[in-house]
C-alpha cells in the first residue's frame, strides 16, 4: 500500500505519537497477559527474547480453511508453507488436523516427517531443486511442484513413480518461477505413460486479490482439460497461498494511513509501503470469495478437480508473539516533545516483516499491564547497529517502560519469527515457547523441541 501523501506539520494535533494500533487479540493471548506470573517466569527461566506459541490456534485455522472448501461443496486440501513458521508444534498441530506441508528443501521435509506428517501429505515446491531432494520426495509419495521441463527430466530419469504438478507462470508476469505456455506446452507432449504421472497444475500471485486468484483458477482448469485429452491424469489444481492476515481493525488503519509520515517516527524514518495491516476477508473468508467468483467452485466440481492452497503467514493468525525485555530507556525529544527510546534484548532480525523495507507494526503490550502516565516509545534492538530498530514508530503506551518490564509483540507467528534470524552479534536465537491449556483454566508452557 502506498503511504506517500504529505505529512502533517508537526506543530498540528497529531503530534509526535502514531495512532494506536492495537491488535486483534485471542482469548489465549488474553489469558497470557493477564497471568501475574507466567511471562515473568519464562523470561526468569529462558532470560529473552522468546516466541510463544499457542497450536492449538493452528487448529482452528485450519478447520476455517476446510470449512470453507466443505460450504462449497469442493474437494480441497490444505498444505501449511512451513517456511513461515519452522515450529516442530505448528507441523504437529497440522498433522492432527489432517492439513499437510508445503516444503522446499531436505530439512523442512525431514521436520515435517518427524512431526507425523506423511509422505503423502507433502507438497514440495521451489526452483530448480535438488537431485536429493527429487529423489526423497519421489520415494515418499509426496506431490512435487515441477518448475521446468528440465526438472521434469531430472524427477523422470531417478525412475520412481511420482506424482507432479507443473507450475503455470501468471500471464504477463517477469517472475522467474513457473513456466511460459511453450515450456508448458513440452510438458504435455511427455508421454503420459512414464515414471512422472502429470497430476495438475499449480500457480502463485503475489498481492492478496482473491478475483485474480478466481480467474486464473478459471483459466487453468482449461488446461487441465487439455491434459486430459491428451491422457494425462490431472486432477489437481494448487492456488498457491497469498491469503493474508487482518492485524489491526479498520479504523486505527485508516487513522494511520490518512497521517502516516516522518513525524511519527524515530529520527525522521520514513518507509515508502506497508504490509495491509488490516484485511477484511481474508484467510478462509478469502478462500470462499474465490470459490463464489463466476461459479468456481460448481466448476470445479464438474470437471472432477481438487483444488490446493497453501496458506503460511494465515494458517498462523494469532498463534503466537514474541517477548523482549527491556534493557535499557532513555529520554528524547522530538519538536519539543519527549519519547522513551527503548533497547530490548535481541534484535530486530527476531521480529522480521517480509513486506521488506518496512517494519510490523501492530502495537507491542508492555507487560505487567498497569496503570500509568500515557508515554511515546521508539524500540531498539541490543546490537551496535543505528538500523536495529524494531519500532521506529513511536508508539503510544498507557505507561512509561523501566528495565526489567516485557514488550510482548502480538501475532508474529507468520514470518516474523523466522524468516530472518540470526544470530549477530553471537547473540542466541530466541527459543520457542509452546503454550498449551491445564486444568484450572491456566496455561502451561515447554520448550519447542523437534
Amino acid at each position: 500500500m502506498g503511504l506517500n501523501s504529505a505529512p502533517p506539520a508537526p506543530e498540528t494535533a497529531l503530534g509526535i505519537t502514531a495512532p494506536a494500533l492495537p491488535a486483534h487479540i485471542e482469548p489465549w493471548e488474553q489469558q497470557l497477559l493477564a497471568d501475574p506470573n507466567l511471562l515473568g517466569d519464562i523470561a526468569f527461566a529462558l532470560g529473552g527474547p522468546f516466541h510463544v506459541l499457542y497450536p492449538d490456534r493452528v487448529r482452528d485455522v485450519v478447520a476455517g480453511f476446510r470449512a470453507a472448501f466443505e460450504a462449497a461443496g469442493v474437494d480441497g486440501a490444505i498444505y501449511f508453507g512451513k517456511k513461515a513458521n519452522k515450529a516442530a508444534c505448528v507441523a504437529r498441530a497440522c498433522a492432527e488436523s489432517g492439513a499437510g506441508v508445503d516444503v522446499s528443501s531436505i530439512g523442512e521435509l525431514n521436520s515435517a516427517l518427524a512431526q507425523g506428517i506423511r509422505g503423502p501429505e507433502l507438497l514440495i515446491t521451489g526452483p530448480a531443486k535438488s537431485r536429493d531432494l527429487l529423489w526423497l520426495a519421489a520415494r515418499h509419495g509426496a506431490l512435487i511442484t515441477v518448475d521446468s521441463p528440465a526438472e521434469w527430466d531430472r524427477l523422470a530419469e531417478l525412475g520412481i513413480a511420482a506424482q507432479a504438478l507443473s507450475r503455470v507462470r501468471p500471464p504477463g508476469s517477469d517472475s522467474r518461477f513457473g513456466m511460459t505456455d511453450d515450456e508448458l506446452d513440452r510438458i504435455l507432449a511427455f508421454p503420459p505413460g512414464g515414471p512422472v504421472r502429470l497430476a495438475g497444475f499449480s500457480f502463485h500471485l503475489g498481492g492478496y486479490d482473491p478475483i485474480a486468484r478466481a480467474e486464473l483458477a478459471l483459466a487453468t482448469l482449461e488446461r487441465i482439460r487439455l491434459a486430459r485429452v491428451l491422457g494425462h491424469p490431472a486432477t489437481v489444481l494448487s492456488i498457491g497461498g497469498g491469503f493474508g492476515v487482518d492485524y489491526v481493525p479498520a479504523g486505527p488503519w485508516r487513522d494511520f494511513v490518512a497521517g502516516v509520515g516522518p513525524h511519527w517516527f524515530h529520527a525522521g524514518k520514513n518507509f515508502e509501503s506497508y504490509y495491509p495491516y488490516h484485511q477484511p476477508g481474508s484467510g478462509a473468508d478469502m478462500l470462499t470469495t474465490i470459490l463464489g467468483h463466476q461459479d468456481l467452485a460448481r466448476q470445479l466440481r464438474a470437471d472432477g478437480v481438487r483444488l490446493v492452497v497453501e496458506p503460511g503467514r494465515a494458517l498462523l493468525d494469532r498463534a503466537g508473539s514474541t517477548v523482549f525485555p527491556v534493557q535499557g530507556v532513555k529520554s528524547r525529544t522530538a519538536h519539543g516533545s519527549p519519547y522513551q527510546l527503548l533497547t530490548v534484548g535481541g534484535s530486530s532480525l527476531s521480529l522480521s516483516e517480509q513486506w521488506f523495507d518496512s517494519e510490523y507494526l501492530p502495537d507491542p503490550v508492555l507487560w505487567p499491564v498497569r496503570p500509568g502516565t500515557p508515554t511515546a516509545m521508539a524500540v531498539g534492538g541490543s546490537t551496535c547497529l543505528e538500523t536495529d530498530m524494531l519500532s521506529w514508530r513511536r508508539i503510544p503506551a498507557p505507561r512509561a517502560a523501566a528495565v526489567g518490564d516485557l514488550l510482548i509483540y502480538p501475532n508474529t507467528a507468520g514470518y516474523q519469527m523466522d524468516s530472518n534470524e540470526s544470530a549477530f552479534h553471537e547473540l542466541p536465537i530466541p527459543q520457542k515457547v509452546v503454550l498449551h491449556d491445564a486444568p484450572g483454566g491456566r496455561l502451561r508452557w515447554r520448550l519447542d523441541t523437534p
